[in-house]
Formats: C-alpha cells, sequence, structure tokens
C-alpha cells in the first residue's frame, strides 16, 4: 500500500505541471473561441474549420516528438550520458518532419475547394491557414524540448513556459482581433498572429532554460553527458517510438478534422456550433494526457530497469487518478452544458444546438481516459506499433463511417456526427488493454 501511495504521489507530482501546462493552452482555446465568436459567427466558423483541420498537424507533431519522453525518462534514470545526444537526434528529426508536415498542409490549403466548405467563409479561412503554417515547424521544436525535459522529471519548466505564452497570447488576442490601444483591427488574422508569437516565444523560453541555466548544467553533469553528437541508433530509437504514436495522435485528430468536414456540409450554424463543442472537448482530452504523460515517464524509468511490478503498480495507479477526473468532468459538463456554449457566442441557434452536442461528448469520457492512459503506458514501455495500428482501424475505419452513417444515413445530424466517437473509443480502449496486459506478461517472462 506505502508503494502504490508513492507511486499515486509521484505521477501528481509529475503530472499536475503537465495538466496545469495542458489546462493553459485550454484556457487559451476558450478565449481565442470566445473572442473570435464576439467578432462575428462567420469568424468562428472559419476558425472551426482551419483548427480542426490543422490540428491534424499539431498533433501529429506533438506524438511525433513523443518517442523523447521514455528515451529520456530511462537514460536519465540509469545514467547512461546519452541525454544530449538524444536531444540534438530529436531536435533534428523534428525539423525534418516539420518541414514534411508544412509542406502536406500547404498542398492542402492550395486545394481548399476539395473539403467543400462554404463558399462565404473562404476568404476568411486561406489567411488564418497560412499563419498556422508557419508556426508548424517552431511548435514541433517546442514539443522536442518540453518533451525532454519532462523526461528529466522537470515538468514545472514546460508548464512556466506554456503559461507565459498563453498570457502573452490572451494580450495580444485582444490588441489585434479588435484593434485596441492603436492596433489594427485584423479580426481573425489577429488572432492567427497573436497564437503564433506565442509559439514562438515557448521555444524560446524551453531553448534558454535547457542551455543556458544551472539547472540543466548539473542534470547533465549528473548524467556524465558529454557534448554528444547525432547518433543513428538514437534517431531508431526515436523514430521507433515517435512515428506510430504520432500516427495514432494524429489519427485521433484527423477523425475530428474529417468530422469538421462532415459538419461543414450541413451548415455555418452546425459548424459555428462544432468548433464550441470541440473546444470544450480539450477539456478532459488534454488533462488526461497531462496526466498519462507522467505515466509514460515513469513506466519508462521503471522498463529501463526492468521492473515489471513497478510498472503495473504506476499504471493502476494512473487509472485512480485519472478515473476521478473523468468522472469531474463528465459531472461539470452534464451541469453546465447549457451555459457553456453562452461564454463563446450570443447568437441561440448555435447555443443550443451546441449544448445539445454536449450530450455524446460527456458519454465519451471514460473510453476517452482509457485509450490515452493504455497508449501512453505502451509508449513507456517502448511498444507502439500495435496501437497504430488499432487507432487506424477505430479512428479512420469505425469512426468515420460510424459518424457518416449516424449523421447522414440516420439523419441525426451533428449529434449522430460526435456519437461515432463513442463507438470508436470504446473498442480502442478495449484493444489496448488487452496489449498492455499482453506486452507486461512477456516482459516479467523474460526477466
Amino acid at each position: 500500500m506505502a508503494r502504490q501511495s508513492n507511486h499515486t504521489k509521484e505521477i501528481l507530482r509529475l503530472g499536475t505541471p503537465i495538466m496545469l501546462g495542458q489546462m493553459g493552452v485550454i484556457v487559451v482555446g476558450f478565449i481565442d473561441n470566445i473572442m473570435v465568436g464576439q467578432y462575428g459567427t462567420q469568424e468562428l466558423a472559419a476558425a472551426s474549420f482551419v483548427n480542426g483541420f490543422i490540428n491534424i498537424a499539431f498533433v501529429f507533431a506533438m506524438g511525433f516528438s513523443y518517442g523523447l519522453t521514455p528515451l529520456a525518462s530511462g537514460s536519465f534514470a540509469t545514467r547512461n550520458g546519452k541525454l544530449k545526444t538524444l536531444l540534438k537526434s530529436s531536435t533534428l528529426l523534428n525539423l525534418l518532419m516539420g518541414l514534411l508536415i508544412t509542406l502536406a498542409m500547404w498542398v492542402c490549403l492550395a486545394n481548399i475547394h476539395w473539403f467543400k466548405q462554404p463558399e462565404e467563409l473562404l476568404h476568411l479561412i486561406k489567411p488564418y491557414y497560412r499563419i498556422h503554417l508557419i508556426s508548424i515547424i517552431p511548435l514541433i521544436i517546442f514539443y522536442g524540448y518540453k518533451q525532454f525535459v519532462d523526461g528529466t522529471g522537470n515538468t514545472k519548466v514546460g508548464m512556466m513556459a506554456i503559461i507565459i505564452s498563453n498570457i502573452v497570447n490572451i494580450i495580444f488576442n485582444y490588441l489585434l482581433i479588435f484593434g485596441k490601444l492603436g492596433f489594427p483591427e485584423l479580426g481573425l488574422i489577429g488572432a492567427g498572429l497573436s497564437t503564433l508569437l506565442s509559439r514562438l516565444l515557448m521555444l524560446l523560453i524551453l531553448v534558454y532554460e535547457v542551455h543556458w541555466t544551472k539547472r540543466f548544467k548539473s542534470i547533465f553533469e549528473e548524467n556524465r553527458a558529454t557534448t554528444g553528437h547525432i547518433e543513428r541508433s538514437s534517431i531508431e530509437k526515436l523514430g521507433k517510438i515517435g512515428i506510430p504514436s504520432a500516427l495514432q495522435l494524429g489519427m485521433e485528430t484527423a477523425s475530428f478534422s474529417i468530422a469538421v468536414i462532415l459538419v461543414g456540409w450541413i451548415g455555418t450554424i452546425e459548424l459555428a456550433a462544432h468548433q464550441i463543442v470541440n473546444t470544450v472537448s480539450t477539456l478532459g482530452f488534454l488533462m488526461f494526457y497531462g496526466m498519462s504523460a507522467a505515466v509514460m515517464i515513469r513506466v519508462g524509468r521503471f522498463y529501463e530497469l526492468k521492473n515489471p511490478k513497478e510498472i503495473r503498480g504506476v499504471v493502476r495507479a494512473g487509472f485512480k487518478i485519472q478515473l476521478i477526473m473523468a468522472l469531474t468532468v463528465m459531472t461539470f459538463l452534464l451541469l453546465f452544458r447549457k451555459y457553456i456554449p453562452k461564454i463563446f457566442t450570443n447568437d441561440i441557434e448555435v447555443v443550443e444546438l451546441a449544448a445539445l452536442v454536449i450530450f455524446p461528448l460527456i458519454a465519451y469520457q471514460l473510453s476517452d481516459m482509457l485509450q490515452i492512459l493504455f497508449s501512453n503506458a505502451l509508449r513507456g514501455l517502448q511498444d507502439v506499433k500495435f496501437t497504430a495500428w488499432a487507432a487506424a482501424f477505430c479512428y479512420l475505419g469505425v469512426t468515420i463511417s460510424m459518424a457518416y452513417v449516424f449523421g447522414f444515413v440516420l439523419g441525426y445530424g451533428i449529434v449522430g456526427i460526435w456519437s461515432a466517437f463513442i463507438v470508436g473509443f470504446t473498442i480502442l480502449s478495449s484493444l489496448l488493454i488487452y496489449r498492455y496486459h499482453r506486452v507486461l506478461r512477456k516482459l516479467q517472462e523474460d526477466v
């Protein structure tokens, strides 16, 4: 019991700063959409499409950077001297991946007509999309640095970088969207520019922290880290974990982004309501990912130490913590579902529709928490290929097909599209739980 309590304390110590940093992202997302929604319904609908679509790139980038976390955690635990090598190798890989993602997203922009969005929104969508393209490379490099500092147990560093940059984002949102204090009134473009500025600031803070502070100088010395150089073996390990992780997270986001496209076929009111609910949905998603990242760090540590008993204890403690979190989120959404949309817009049609769509969001919180927890546990165990295949089947196969059936064939519209995620998350969480127990049994047999 004492050991279980220790795991709980460590997960909370590591996970709380990550979660608070993620919550900072949520707050900025809320404020972005509140300000844009107050500026105009068309602007909110355009932001819905761009944010939902380009989030595929951002989440894919975040998933790719996850390859560094368990490796940095293992290196930090065993003091094998590889910390600087891992950081340099990760930065190079992230830069190359950022270039590829930017190119892919530019092709989509050049052919925006493929996605059949309302014509009246295109003049807003295109410039806002271009600004987000510019921020892909600095963001993916930031993610790499954040996973590095998290892997060494310094999760408060990433939290502070995110919080500071978010404050800057809020200030410049106000100045640039509405044209205050002598700044030009840029509307949706102003929101995009302030987001770009905040992402550049996040990266600069972490680069400074890792390369120019005594904290990390002592960490490198304790780890017996050399000046480090890029190694093929390190790149292969990073890619082995990072690519499947990126595919999993990218496919999850892709399913929501495809849902945006499907909702856009229905109309502008539905698209605005979707943006509100999608923003709210990040409440549980990023909270679960914050605590699950702590589980991944701890599992990665004990995996390198070849201790399956402690791994099991970590995951069990993580489950108990996140079960309480999931029930709390569900209760909050149920109690305030009629009031939350009013924060974003005064359009009565949008408010009423968004309040209705929150019901399926509530329904999938538990299965969403489980798939996030066990996918991160498997990353810590450096077992990610199965997760990628399972995600492809559940997100792009089951969820999207069910979204079309529920939304259009059965005629339930946007509520049907969101209800499809209940099915996809439930199947995926079941598959990942099965895989986790199988991998852990094998590890125990090998030890």
